[in-house]
């Protein structure tokens, strides 16, 4: 199946696989999806003991960089994505000659560079109509003489491999940027001004190779320790306009992109109402996880729709949902310490009694503090009532609400 070639898949027919770069819980997600329709899942994943090897159909167990089982998974399937941006564009490439990849090397080489991504959001301004943070790259110990005042408050970010809040400092006076720097042992940075930040928000679109393309309702999302906490859908804070234009900024840009697959895009909204667009995942997105329960086709369904070739699916919102991001901490008693501490495991059984409780845990083998266990999604009526049982949820895992 060439790149080029937009035959619709039939899920149904033998030998329908599609793969997956990648073993954690989105590939797990996603494989659950696929299935649903009717594909076949392969994963490539260097560990054997993995979230997403427990749901494929088949677990390639290799680097990724591994020529060999890469060869057999282009052999095996016939398109394949990624569930994290930091898969080597290389072995995207090579995947490319024989499969069909989506979103493209090129595609997932911007996002994994935040110099590139920022300059490719730049270029898109003139027709989405939003601009990222001022900024400035920073090579050298020499650029940081360079830096404009006004850049100060900022944000100084690696350029490559940051994700969930690693890979960044806040910074205030030139002193706290250079012991920043330092102490990022010289890999080039950005550094990001700071603004006057409102809340977050992201907007998921998703576009077919055939051009056509989707975008879902607003997400408003609250993070803690830079690792996303919560997502309420519909967006309670932004206003009509807000959300017109910022989903109409996210179809411009995956149109510009020439992107194939899901897309999420998270903007800042200023206090002035203004929006700054911030980065892209070319994957499903946690923010993403309440489509799963809230809406008619999920963010992993769509995605396999994209991969397919299969007409995108109808993105409406069925119902307001508030969504729980469940890290290894609820795991154990507040200060004790994960590396000797037994863990126990949470009511799980209080939380389903909760009205509109969907419960998904990522079958990952070991509690750790800080590391995404699960997720539960609330759906109710109106949105109040999901975010009052999100709030009771958190009183009977011990998390501070």
């Amino acid at each position: 199946m060439s790149n080029n070639d937009l035959t619709p898949l039939n899920p149904a027919a033998s030998g329908t696989w599609l793969g997956v770069m990648g073993g954690g819980q989105l590939g797990r997600m996603f494989a659950h999806a696929a299935q649903q329709m009717g594909f076949k899942v392969a994963v490539l994943e260097p560990a054997k003991d993995c979230p997403a090897g427990h749901a494929a159909d088949h677990l390639h167990s290799a680097a990724y960089t591994d020529k060999g089982a890469l060869a057999q998974l282009a052999s095996e399937c016939v398109a394949v994505t990624t569930e994290f941006e930091n898969v080597s564009a290389e072995s995207l490439a090579f995947l490319a000659e024989k499969a069909f990849v989506a979103p493209s090397t090129s595609c997932v080489s911007i996002a994994q560079d935040r110099v590139a991504e920022k300059r490719f959001f730049t270029a898109c301004a003139g027709k989405s109509g939003v601009l990222p943070a001022p900024h400035r790259e920073i090579t050298c110990a020499a650029d940081l003489d360079a830096v404009a005042d006004d850049l100060l408050p900022g944000i100084l970010k690696t350029v490559r491999m940051g994700y969930d809040g690693k890979g960044q400092v806040r910074v205030k006076t030139r002193e706290e940027l250079r012991a920043a720097y330092d102490g990022m042992q010289g890999v080039a940075c950005v550094l990001e001004k700071m603004l006057p930040l409102a809340y977050e928000i992201s907007v998921l679109s998703a576009r077919g190779a055939d051009g056509q393309s989707v975008v879902y309702p607003i997400a408003e999302n609250v993070h803690r320790d830079g690792i996303l906490f919560t997502t309420v859908v519909p967006g309670p804070h932004i206003t009509q306009a807000s959300a017109e234009k910022a989903q109409a900024a996210a179809l411009s840009i995956i149109e510009q992109m020439g992107y194939v697959g899901v897309l999420c895009i998270e903007f800042f909204v200023l206090k002035d109402g203004s929006l700054v667009v911030n980065e892209m995942a070319p994957r499903p997105h946690n923010s993403g996880h309440y489509t799963i329960d809230a809406c008619v086709t999920s963010q992993f369904a769509q995605q396999a729709r994209a991969m397919a070739r299969l007409p995108l699916g109808d993105v409406r919102q069925h119902s307001p949902a508030a969504m729980l991001n469940i890290l290894g901490d609820v795991w154990f008693e507040d200060g004790a310490d994960d590396k000797t501490a037994t863990p126990r495991e949470p009511a799980w059984d209080r939380i389903l009694a909760l009205p509109g409780a969907n419960l998904h845990l990522y079958g990952k083998d070991t509690a750790r503090r800080a590391r995404k266990m699960g997720h539960i999604t609330f759906v109710a009526p109106t949105l109040e009532e999901a975010q009052a049982n999100l709030r009771q949820a958190c009183r009977i895992l011990g998390i501070a609400a």
